[in-house]
């Protein structure tokens, strides 16, 4: 059994993690590389935590969707050389699709606990824009022509249609609710100073307007109300009910986040903004795609012996209201519990697929600062190609009082 030398599994922490503001894509970013952005992120990681020093680093893991171009060549180590770090820290590129991401924190998270790492970055890019999802892809025939899978599972708003025919009570008036609710909780988390924090500053050129600093997310758009989404065409089925308003868009964006073992956070001082729990990946259906945050919730709070009722704080991404709504209505929860995605979701600040997964954690994070009450928190999404992915994290500041919680 391969153990950390002093023969146990370790304790995994969230020391930091940051984002670069997410943008439409063919929009800011339109110009901007893909790498260079990752290379934003990792760079912002090393100047705000100055007590880790950069040869300490073991692993640089950056997912991507769409691994091509700018997004190619094996991502995770050309952005670590481009960033700046040692030559002596490898890095690799990953693929989950929407959580690509995630995956890198769980696969990471793994190695440190079992002792092959201390520290790793790990995180995510997307570039929609240049790069949109299924580019390059050549699907097996053998999918449709042997029926493994249904045709729609290859278009993401088909398979959310699809989720709304299997739940009729998730009307689209009901998924247009929760999208504006959604904008509206984004809105107030950037007046209230919540968001701006983690954000890392990118300058995008532009050839015919020179160059931008991008300080704010593109996509949110303030002031969405019922009313007009109900105005919205439905583009993936005549008289549907998903529409550009109550799902995510596709953008352009990258995050990143810094893992370490406690113990080693611990020696270098490094702060410790979350605890890794456990975690559930799994698979459903692929032309419904938007339920598999379900069974992977469930898998996750019986590996880590807890149940929905320990989890405090809920960061869902919002590919599409429906599978959210599907997911809250599962395990018993209002559509505005006030526990899930205070800060709003991706239906606001935009889904840049594989980088996802860490702008949960990096929400969460800043959340459990806030709640000292609260001890359990979660992250789940939904994964193109019928999967779910789940993550359980631990609140460091559980139970304190006062200024110091």
């Amino acid at each position: 059994m391969f153990v950390s030398a002093q023969g146990s599994i370790r304790d995994v922490v969230f020391v930091d993690g940051v984002r670069t503001p997410f943008g439409k894509a063919k929009g800011v970013y339109a110009e901007t590389r893909a790498d260079d952005l990752v290379v934003r992120v990792i760079r912002e990681l090393m100047r705000r935590n100055p007590a880790l020093p950069p040869e300490r680093v073991d692993e640089v893991a950056i997912a991507a969707t769409t691994q091509i171009g700018d997004q190619g060549l094996t991502i995770g180590r050309v952005a670590g050389i481009l960033a700046g770090l040692p030559e002596s820290v490898p890095g690799y590129a990953i693929d989950r699709m929407c959580a690509g991401a995630v995956t890198a924190v769980t696969t990471t998270a793994s190695a440190i606990a079992v002792g092959a790492y201390d520290i790793a970055i790990a995180g995510g890019v997307e570039h929609m824009g240049r790069h949109p999802m299924g580019e390059g892809v050549d699907p097996n025939p053998r999918f449709v022509s042997e029926r493994l899978v249904d045709p729609s599972a290859l278009v993401m708003g088909m398979t959310a249609e699809n989720v709304h025919d299997r739940f009729p009570g998730i009307t689209r008036a009901r998924a247009d609710a929760y999208a504006a609710a959604s904008q509206a909780k984004a809105a107030k988390a950037y007046a209230d100073g919540r968001i701006q924090p983690d954000l890392v500053p990118v300058t995008a050129r532009h050839v015919d307007s020179g160059w931008e600093l991008v300080t704010a997310d593109e996509p949110p758009r303030p002031g969405t109300t019922v009313e007009g989404l109900a105005g919205l065409r439905t583009p993936f089925r005549p008289h549907g009910r998903v529409t550009a308003g109550n799902a995510a868009g596709i953008n352009d964006g990258a995050t990143g986040c810094v893992l370490a073992a406690a113990d080693v956070a611990d020696e270098l001082g490094l702060t410790r903004k979350m605890s890794l729990v456990g975690f559930g990946f799994a698979g459903v259906a692929p032309e419904v795609m938007g339920v598999g945050p379900i069974p992977s919730t469930e898998k996750a709070l019986a590996r880590t012996g807890l149940s929905i009722d320990d989890i405090g704080l809920f960061e869902l991404n919002e590919a599409f209201a429906v599978q959210v709504i599907a997911f809250l209505e599962h395990f018993g929860l209002a559509d505005d519990d006030p526990r899930v995605n205070p800060y709003g979701g991706a239906i606001a600040y935009g889904h840049p697929l594989a980088s996802s997964g860490v702008r949960l954690m990096t929400q969460l994070a800043r959340q459990f600062e806030e709640h000292p009450e609260v001890r359990y928190g979660m992250t789940a999404m939904c994964v193109g190609f019928g999967m779910g992915a789940t993550t359980i994290w631990e609140n460091p500041h559980f139970g304190r009082t006062g200024e110091g919680a």
